[in-house]
């Protein structure tokens, strides 16, 4: 897979803590299963919950309503300082194995 060149980077990662903040699910937090970088976009776990149907398959032979996370705007969501539990920012930093995400609140390394 190559990488497109025009493609953001994002200071938010797959795993990160985040808080939502605008929409019907602001102050919300959770933690973010997938990052859609073309689209700008990402899934975070039991935010902004909606209802899928579907037919009966393999895994669902009754099929139904399934209710599943839709994707959100990586603007809307903010990611949670580990020393305080707030909304930070993050600026990065060259460290000895390479370049470190650091919280701009607490100046703590987010792993």
């Amino acid at each position: 897979m190559s990488k497109n060149r025009f493609e953001p980077k994002f200071n938010i990662k797959k795993g990160d803590t985040v808080i939502v903040l605008t929409g019907n699910d602001k102050g919300k937090t959770g933690k973010v299963l997938t990052v859609f970088t073309k689209t700008s976009k990402v899934i975070v776990e039991k935010v902004k919950m909606v209802k899928k149907h579907t037919k009966p398959d393999a895994k669902n032979p009754d099929g139904g309503i399934i209710p599943m996370e839709a994707p959100i705007h990586i603007s809307n969501v903010a990611l949670i300082d580990p020393k305080s539990g707030k909304a930070t920012r993050i600026r990065r930093e060259k460290g000895e194995k390479g370049w470190n995400r650091v919280s701009i609140k607490s100046g703590e390394i987010i792993e």
